[in-house]
């Protein structure tokens, strides 16, 4: 259920009341008095932000030297009211030059209760977007001397942000080169045995996007993902093409995105905001395609030696390769020296870190790599308990290459002028916590 706010009063610290507005006439003009009375004059002030006085629940912030109250009469949705709060203020700000305190409502009477009429319809949140607000309540609001100066941006068409809820893209926009920028970034977490056996793998993806289209374009966007290519078949009424699916699990999507016609086609439409945003985000617990397999041997030989092997084999392709490759591995805090052997790379022993560190600058696929080092440590009597092996972490980054298998299987663009768009996509693996234990 939504806020159904029955008022909303600003207070300032001694509990005088700057401004309010009533939506409904289900409880008295003396609200703010019970508040003032019950919570504002005893030591429950700050404990509890939600409190019931007479059948009425009072919302309660302070922000700077103001406190902001919705008083209900009915059961409401607590978090979507303190969402309100903030966003309300957050739309204030814009308003008043990023400054929100005693001061700026009293020189902001009339504009506040314009942007209260806009805001709440009948106790119910509307649109609180700054953007599209400042296309048709045009005032300003009065300044502070510290605050930041307004921006001289051109002010489009307020038509479709108005009635179409497109509040994050303007319309008149115009390149003279229409491009579409799109990266999958994926971070690998594994947790591997010292015998090879994976204990823990998972991959959490983004989608990134960079557009540069003018007009108000459609984008629609394909991916190999297994629901969506059978509602796709069911709906041509043909077979489901072979190849690789994957099954993507908790899908988070920019605001942007239709979410109607992904419920009912499986594809990801949408009305891109202009330059850079976070299209989607998911994540992937089954079928990962590990890009480094790493076998390590340590050997404790006495009290103060080690003998450390470490080979690290690339899975992925022959034709791709790997950037700033890391290998940590631990070793004992009384580690006094040591020497290497290594057939790519470099390696050196970081004293502050307790590790060997293997780096890596390019490592081709389906290669491998070894290290060989001694560790000699240094003897001490006080030194009584074993000593734990941490896990060995490893760092990396694999260009065009997916470990949950992801890929675009096509990106459309559409707009009414009919222009041509050039589309680029880039695929990216990282190192999450990538860990195995020896």
């Amino acid at each position: 259920m939504p806020v159904a706010a029955s008022a909303i009063y600003f207070l300032n610290l001694r509990g005088d009341v700057l401004i309010n507005r009533l939506y409904r006439d289900d409880v008295g003009g003396n609200m703010v008095d019970a508040f003032r009375m019950h919570i504002m004059q005893t030591k429950e002030l700050g404990i509890c932000p939600v409190r019931q006085i007479g059948g009425c629940s009072f919302f309660y912030m302070r922000i700077s030297n103001v406190y902001i109250v919705i008083v209900v009469s009915s059961n409401a949705n607590v978090a979507c009211a303190f969402k309100f709060v903030v966003e309300a203020v957050a739309l204030f700000k814009s308003y008043f030059g990023g400054a929100f305190d005693e001061d700026a409502i009293r020189n902001n009477f009339v504009l506040i209760y314009e942007l209260l009429d806009e805001i709440m319809d009948f106790g119910y949140p509307q649109n609180l977007s700054p953007e599209i607000l400042k296309l048709y309540i045009t005032q300003e609001g009065v300044r502070s001397p510290f605050s930041s100066k307004p921006s001289d941006k051109p002010v489009p068409n307020a038509t479709l942000q108005v009635t179409g809820a497109v509040g994050w893209r303007r319309e008149g926009l115009v390149y003279k080169k229409n491009e579409v920028f799109l990266d999958i970034v994926e971070s690998v977490n594994l947790l591997m045995s010292s015998k090879g056996s994976v204990l823990r793998c998972d991959v959490t993806g983004k989608i990134l996007m960079k557009c540069f289209l003018s007009g108000m374009p459609d984008l629609k966007l394909g991916l190999n993902d297994k629901i969506g290519l059978e509602k796709e078949s069911q709906l041509k009424s043909r077979p489901m093409k072979s190849g690789k699916t994957i099954e993507l699990d908790d899908v988070t999507f920019h605001q942007c995105v239709n979410l109607t016609r992904f419920n009912s086609e499986k594809t990801v439409s949408f009305v891109p905001p202009d330059g850079e945003f976070e299209l989607m985000k998911y994540r992937i617990t089954e079928g990962v395609n590990l890009p480094f397999r790493v076998l390590p041997t340590i050997k404790e030989l006495g009290r103060t030696r080690l003998e450390v092997n470490v080979k690290v084999k690339s899975v992925f392709g022959a034709k791709m390769f790997a950037l700033g490759v890391v290998v940590k591995v631990p070793v004992p805090k009384q580690t006094a020296k040591t020497s290497f052997q290594v057939t790519s790379g470099r390696a050196k022993y970081n004293a502050s870190v307790d590790c060997l560190v293997w780096k890596i600058r390019k490592f081709p696929g389906q290669t491998e790599a070894t290290m060989s080092a001694e560790v000699e440590l240094i003897s001490t009597m006080t030194e009584k308990k074993p000593w734990t092996r941490p896990p060995i972490q490893m760092e990396f980054q694999v260009p065009m290459f997916t470990a949950s298998g992801l890929r675009v299987r096509f990106l459309k663009v559409w707009e009414k002028s009919g222009y041509n768009t050039v589309e680029w996509v880039r695929y990216i693996t990282k190192a999450g916590s990538y860990e195995i234990r020896c």
